[in-house]
């Protein structure tokens, strides 16, 4: 799937901007969130753990390192788990799309200085997102129960265990040293929070943030998993500049109003 950052950033966060906004509409039960008073308890004490260890890390991270240090290490982990996307192009049939991948990760590798660098998309290699999650969905799995995870965040019950599959696959599986695969394994989910920050307004701001991010979550996914093939309706959203910015830019050490 040809990913649009601009579509994806949007459909990840402001999805669920028409569910939200009620009282009734956070109250209405979701089929789809079985486990929801267990999850919201999850979401609260992951936000509570959030803003006391992961949200100033964030903060102290942007404002030391410089935006092209911490593009390149986005660009590093994004390239250790880009086996994956060629591996699951291939299990749903996107062969072209596959030997495109290799292409990209071998180039990344090579030329980018391990994946610090975005070589392949400079010079107009298209990159894909895919995991075996979607892979399973296309081939019929439902996405089973929404649930929260401590410390971590949501998943389906199909993407955790895709999860589980695509890690045995990126090249981080592949360190023999297990306090530097752990290392490198932690490093990602730093990084990941970062890249989160850059909406924490939008969350912040939503009448109720467990739903925001559910809904959000879980269109995400279906998009990903329909290779975007999803009504025009479910991803086109007026998104506010100010809203969606690198923390360094923003006030206040970014904390969201």
């Amino acid at each position: 799937m040809r990913s649009s950052s601009t579509r994806l950033l949007s459909l990840f966060f402001l999805t669920a901007l028409a569910g939200c906004s009620t009282a009734a509409a956070i109250t209405k039960p979701d089929p789809r969130d079985p486990f929801e008073p267990m999850n919201r308890a999850l979401f609260d004490f992951n936000e509570t753990i959030d803003d006391a260890i992961g949200r100033p890390l964030v903060h102290g991270y942007v404002a030391v390192t410089p935006l092209f240090v911490r593009t390149g290490v986005s660009n590093f982990y994004g390239n250790i788990k880009y086996p994956s996307t060629l591996v699951n192009d291939a299990l749903q049939g996107k062969f072209s799309d596959a030997g495109v991948d290799l292409l990209r990760l071998t180039i990344n590798t090579t030329l980018g200085l391990g994946g610090f660098l975005d070589v392949a998309t400079g010079i107009g290699i298209a990159r894909h997102d895919e995991d075996f999650g979607q892979t399973l969905g296309k081939w019929g799995v439902p996405e089973g129960p929404y649930i929260l995870l401590p410390g971590i965040g949501p998943y389906t019950l199909l993407e955790g265990i895709g999860t589980v599959v695509d890690r045995n696959v990126e090249l981080g599986s592949k360190i023999k040293d297990t306090s530097t695969r752990w290392e490198v394994w932690a490093g990602d989910k730093f990084d990941k929070r970062y890249r989160l920050s850059l909406v924490d307004r939008v969350v912040k701001r939503s009448g109720d943030p467990y739903t925001f991010v559910r809904n959000s979550y879980l269109r995400r996914r279906h998009y990903q998993t329909m290779d975007g093939n999803v009504p025009p309706e479910e991803v086109e959203f007026d998104v506010d500049a100010e809203d969606i910015s690198d923390p360094a830019t923003s006030p206040a050490n970014a904390r969201p109003r």
